[in-house]
């Protein structure tokens, strides 16, 4: 592979949510896209927080429990985002898995959100070259 960036690996066709949404149907595009995350971006564009597989599960608890789903993404998602740039390179990025929990990163260019960059990506990237 001669371009040893994150965007040349991301997923570039992914799950968007507003922060309105209501939590059921951000869950459901979140299990229907099979992703680890989305991000949550306000009427501008910006990203104001991802909603993880784990924030999903204190709502879907909460539906069980009571049979009803209640709130929308932005009650329960993550508003301490961290991002990688869509020019890091490949060891950049595994260092920011290997020193974070994270199991994805949106990918900006910018300021603007252009992916996400999951460790699978990077890790299937490893393997192909080598």
């Amino acid at each position: 592979m001669t371009e040893e960036r994150i965007d040349s690996v991301m997923q570039k066709d992914i799950v968007r949510l507003g922060p309105d949404m209501p939590i059921r149907d951000a869950v459901a595009a979140l299990v229907k896209a099979r992703s680890q995350i989305a991000p949550v971006l306000d009427d501008t564009g910006s990203i104001v927080g991802v909603l993880t597989q784990k924030d999903c599960f204190r709502s879907a608890l909460n539906a069980g429990y009571y049979r009803q789903w209640r709130g929308s993404a932005k009650d329960y998602m993550t508003t301490d985002v961290e991002t990688l740039d869509a020019e890091t390179d490949f060891v950049t990025a595994a260092e920011a898995f290997i020193n974070k929990p994270f199991r994805a990163y949106p990918v900006v260019r910018n300021g603007e959100l252009v992916g996400v960059l999951t460790r699978t990506d990077l890790l299937a990237t490893f393997l192909t070259l080598g």
